[in-house]
């Protein structure tokens, strides 16, 4: 039996965004929203353009850090280390 998750719209718009990043394994989606990497799927394919969502899986499949158990150990967080740098006000 299949157990259907309700998302509401922010969370969808959260894990599409998950998906997206190269850092973030689809087992911390899991582990926060509840959703396997094939309903990760699934709501890409139904929430996004289908040229989009081919360019998403060509990505998604040939990296290693969207999954922790291929990940390298040197892989400590899930951002770039440029991705969250301090702007200085002027």
């Amino acid at each position: 039996m299949t157990q259907t998750i309700t998302l509401s719209e922010e969370d969808k718009s959260r894990v599409i965004e998950m998906a997206w990043e190269d850092r973030t394994p689809f087992e911390a989606i899991e582990r926060l929203y509840g959703l396997s990497e094939p309903e990760v799927i699934s709501l890409m394919r139904a929430s996004i353009k289908r040229k989009t969502f081919n360019n998403w899986r060509a990505r998604v499949s040939g990296r290693k850090t969207k999954h922790l158990k291929l990940r390298s150990k040197d892989v400590s967080r899930g951002y770039c280390s440029s991705q969250y740098k301090a702007v200085r006000k002027r």
